[in-house]
């Protein structure tokens, strides 16, 4: 990922971005919370992809090159962190659960980044305790490197609802199952079915904001019916596709 630009200071702030748009791959000394309290967010890296709806936030750490794009009107939360202040001690990017609470404190915290006041370093210390606790999930695609794992993501990132096999898909690109099975767990953390799954659910999540009925989602996307995607997507985020969570617009 070619890098554009650094930016020192991981600021605090609100931003409002239109679907579809995109803040170019950039690093920040600081640490960075992002949140999309509006929309769909997705942050990309030379290691994978995360994307988080309103029930999501993303963790990215200091010196992290990284790019975002907005899927649907997006309401952009960034909450900066000096690289000394690392409360989940993480040093690769992360989806985290945000609550009732921690969503409203990082909208309170980012409605006014100039105040210095100390009822907002309190907030401060309550929105890191929340942070602290706040459970990981397991919402990531990663980069493939090698050029036949690459080369059968690419098919399936053209048509997710393309339901190949693994072996079906080997022999269009000059791999068999078996190897291309051990590749997907050795350089992906993960197995086939698992990664079709992911890139699914991240495709699903894009086409939701853009408000693409349920129904078609779930067709383009490679589920056999509606309710058996409802019950995948349920389960990965707490609440159901055609649900606003926690208040949410958009």
């Amino acid at each position: 990922m070619p890098i554009s630009r650094h930016a020192p200071v991981a600021r605090t702030a609100l931003l409002q971005l239109a679907a579809g748009e995109a803040v170019d791959a950039h690093w920040h000394d600081d640490h960075q919370i992002v949140y999309a309290a509006r929309g769909v967010l997705s942050v990309t890296t030379d290691h994978g992809r995360w994307i988080a709806p309103a029930t999501r936030a993303i963790w990215v750490p200091a010196r992290t090159t990284h790019e975002h794009r907005a899927y649907g009107e997006t309401d952009l939360h960034t909450v900066g962190l000096p690289a000394t202040d690392n409360p989940l001690e993480l040093d690769a990017p992360a989806v985290l659960a945000v609550g009732p609470l921690l969503r409203e404190l990082i909208i309170a915290y980012t409605g006014d980044p100039a105040d210095s006041g100390a009822e907002r370093g309190r907030l401060r210390a309550v929105l890191l305790d929340q942070l602290r606790h706040s459970p990981r999930q397991p919402i990531r695609l990663p980069t493939p490197r090698d050029p036949r794992v690459a080369a059968v993501c690419a098919l399936l990132h053209a048509d997710p609802a393309d339901g190949r096999t693994l072996g079906e898909l080997g022999a269009q690109v000059g791999a068999s199952e078996r190897t291309l099975s051990r590749l997907f767990r050795a350089e992906l953390g993960m197995t086939f079915p698992q990664w079709r799954t992911q890139l699914r659910l991240h495709q699903a999540l894009i086409l939701l904001a853009e408000h693409t009925p349920v129904t078609a989602v779930a067709h383009r996307c490679g589920w056999a019916s509606a309710s058996a995607f409802i019950d995948v997507f349920r389960g990965t985020f707490g609440h159901t596709p055609g649900q606003r969570p926690m208040g949410g617009s958009g």
